[in-house]
């Protein structure tokens, strides 16, 4: 049962002059209740002008009635945005509980209790079935202390199934030397090899654009970071004019 103030995914199946019944689709077996005050704020003349049956969406619980597996939810107390991170949540939640079928299948794990106890694991140990399998698909130190045999499909499957978001920062170098040789000592203190995820592309003289693309903002930042401090140096070395502007985010 979900507690009082929780957010709940939901479907309407039936829609009354005076409220809406719902199924909780993250609680099988427990119905809940939108009376018509709890359906959107102001006068509501019709109420299937905010409610159709089969519709999914997210309500506040306010009260729970755990004799009768029953509760009375609010749908006009959640906002737009605490409406999409939530079910987007719930998409991930059926999504992980998918894949993680995946895995038992091959891994050939047949226990219902084996598989009970590698859900609780994962849960426990990273806050939800999605979020182990995110962390599978994108750290190389996924139960790095862990030699469990279902390891190595739980994160073949995960870089299979799960796509890692990406950031994007970067920003314009602005550098020139007045020495005779000052184009090859740009293009020194320039050249950052083959750097993975690093494009560093020629703007127009003296301009040079520079972009990294990560998994989060921190590792983004710290490569950002090292490349123009390498930069830096070279020109401080060489005695070239640099500076660097940052993008607005």
């Amino acid at each position: 049962m979900p507690e009082q103030g929780d957010l709940v995914v939901v479907t309407i199946r039936e829609v009354q002059n005076y409220g809406a019944i719902v199924q909780l689709d993250e609680y099988p077996g427990i119905s809940g209740f939108i009376h018509i005050a709890e359906v959107a704020t102001g006068w509501i003349k019709h109420i299937k002008d905010f409610v159709r049956v089969n519709q999914r969406t997210v309500c506040k619980v306010l009260n729970v009635d755990n004799n009768r597996r029953h509760v009375d939810l609010s749908l006009k107390r959640v906002n737009e945005h605490q409406k999409r991170e939530k079910i987007e949540e719930w998409k991930n939640d059926q999504k992980a509980y998918k894949l993680l079928e995946i895995v038992s299948k091959e891994a050939n794990i047949t226990d219902k209790g084996l598989m009970k106890n590698i859900e609780d694991y994962l849960i426990s140990e990273y806050g939800s079935v999605y979020d182990a399998f995110f962390d599978a698909a994108s750290n190389k130190d996924f139960m790095k202390d862990k030699n469990e045999p279902w390891k190595d499909i739980f994160i073949k499957v995960s870089k299979e199934n799960i796509s890692i978001p990406m950031v994007k920062i970067g920003g314009e170098i602005d550098m020139y030397s007045l020495a005779s040789n000052g184009i090859d000592l740009i293009k020194n203190a320039l050249d950052i090899g083959d750097t993975k995820n690093i494009d560093l592309t020629y703007a127009g003289s003296p301009k040079y654009r520079i972009s990294v693309v990560d998994e989060d903002y921190k590792s983004a930042e710290e490569k950002l970071k090292n490349v123009l401090e390498m930069i830096s140096t070279r020109c401080k070395k060489n005695n070239i004019s640099y500076s660097f502007a940052r993008d607005e985010q």
